[in-house]
């Protein structure tokens, strides 16, 4: 799976979409394949749920929300290697006190890099979710502008 993922990656290059979504179910290994991805290209994942809450405790409370995606801005910046950025544990970023839209904050990065994450949801019917419907933090999107990878 491995190879297949790596060439996924190098097709991102010469695509419009840059964004690569590592799609399955909880325990399915989508952090296990980002790690092998990154061995294999000498990359730091980064995690969005340890390094971004880190910074946001820096900042009041109130405050976390107007800060929350340039903070993130500057740790994909710094985690960015010859052209790509890999993403791992994104829970954080459907927090509702964070007020951000999750995949739009990914696609916006993708327009710089190519951008590899660990999706923490699911895919059905061209449909990408995250939580169930009537969870607070429940997610819905399309799939444009992204290159789905399902992992089982």
């Amino acid at each position: 799976m491995i190879q297949s993922l790596d060439r996924f990656v190098e097709d991102l290059a010469v695509v419009n979409s840059k964004l690569l979504l590592l799609i399955g179910p909880p325990n399915s290994g989508k952090s296990d394949l980002l790690a092998q991805l990154a061995r294999r290209r000498q990359l730091q994942i980064l995690n969005v749920g340890a390094l971004l809450s880190r910074e946001l405790l820096t900042i009041p409370g109130p405050r976390r929300h107007l800060q929350a995606a340039d903070l993130l801005k500057e740790l994909a910046d710094d985690f960015t290697s010859n052209g790509l950025l890999l993403l791992d544990n994104l829970e954080l970023l459907f927090d509702k006190s964070l007020r951000l839209s999750p995949l739009d904050l990914l696609r916006r990065h993708a327009q710089a890099r190519r951008v590899i994450a660990a999706w923490p949801g699911s895919l059905a019917e061209n449909r990408l979710s995250y939580a169930t419907t009537g969870h607070p933090e429940h997610q819905d999107y399309g799939c444009d502008g992204l290159v789905p990878f399902r992992v089982n």
